[in-house]
């Protein structure tokens, strides 16, 4: 286990390292000129660019910036002189993180359950109610949900808050309009998973043994099933973080999703290169703990590591 979970922190390691190589890259390719303007003329934007080290080579760029990645330290912003990229992460971050956990335990409970309905109840109306409602969530983008929510229970109804970011009652609107995509695809993911397990051998077994239908599933079934949701954890969860971006905007949340936006429109390059990095650091850690518990819920990957061990010893 030791030597899979060592693996993976390699990955994780290369992986974030080519993500902000290439965010370098294309950040630098933009058009325009981050000191551009009516106020400055071409001598001051040449002074600013020499104190931001943006007049060194591209390389040298690169290896400063990820020399203080390392340290931490995710420079400081172009367009908010004095102001660290670590500091408006540690403003805004509890916001779009708050926002993303809630929506992706909704998600995660009601996912699981409509998606265990239906598989027990196949070719019921359980089943097609589950089946109808995740068609309707994964083709109805969460802006549009967003807004539709928003304007039906806040603007007509006057039942919840339009926006801010509050008390419980302001987080229900947005956290529903995130989690709509995320349970429809945990539902189709876990019914037709379970559809797979209902029919094996080791289920019948079960049954013959004369376990209650409670134990079957529980013990059996929810196990087996839930190893495909496991799996695609990591881009679920990249998914959820991401979609705050625009829902931040719509119920005015005070979110990373604003900074984001707006360094990108002003070619902060430093704001972008930050706030990417940390979104990697946090996707790539979230990947990271998905593998390895993996590793820990599926056996089958101990086994082949004891495989593989028995064959070393073989060949020496």
């Amino acid at each position: 286990m030791a030597k899979y979970i060592l693996k993976r922190c390699v990955i994780a390691i290369f992986t974030l390292l080519t993500l902000v190589t290439i965010i370098f890259v294309l950040v630098r390719m933009l058009p325009g000129d981050p000191f551009a303007s009516e106020k400055t003329n071409a001598a001051i934007q040449a002074k600013m660019r020499a104190y931001y080290g943006l007049d060194k080579p591209i390389h040298e760029q690169w290896l400063t910036y990820v020399t203080n990645l390392i340290k931490g330290n995710l420079g400081v912003s172009l367009k908010y002189p004095g102001r660290t990229i670590n500091a408006a992460i540690a403003q805004t971050f509890h916001y779009s993180a708050e926002l993303g956990v809630r929506a992706l335990l909704v998600a995660l409970a009601a996912g699981l359950l409509l998606g265990m309905a239906a598989a027990q109840k196949v070719g019921g109306i359980v089943d097609y109610i589950c089946i109808f409602a995740a068609v309707l969530f994964v083709s109805v983008p969460d802006f549009v949900s967003g807004s539709l929510l928003q304007l039906i229970f806040a603007v007509k109804l006057k039942w919840l808050p339009a926006t801010q970011w509050e008390s419980w009652r302001h987080m229900i609107l947005p956290v529903a309009a995130l989690s709509f995509y995320t349970i429809a695809l945990i539902a189709r993911l876990m019914r037709s998973s379970m559809l797979d397990v209902i029919h094996q051998d080791y289920i019948l077994t079960a049954k013959a043994k004369g376990l209650s239908s409670f134990q079957i599933i529980w013990r059996h079934q929810i196990r087996n099933s839930i190893l495909p949701i496991i799996t695609v954890m990591g881009p679920i969860v990249a998914a959820v973080l991401t979609g705050t971006f625009v829902l931040e905007k719509i119920y005015g949340i005070k979110g990373m999703g604003e900074f984001y936006v707006k360094s990108i429109n002003d070619l902060d390059y430093t704001m972008v290169l930050g706030m990417t990095a940390f979104y990697g650091m946090f996707l790539v850690a979230a990947n990271l703990l998905v593998d390895i518990l993996y590793g820990i819920v599926d056996p089958r990957i101990k086994l082949a590591e004891k495989k593989q061990k028995m064959a070393e010893m073989e060949r020496e």
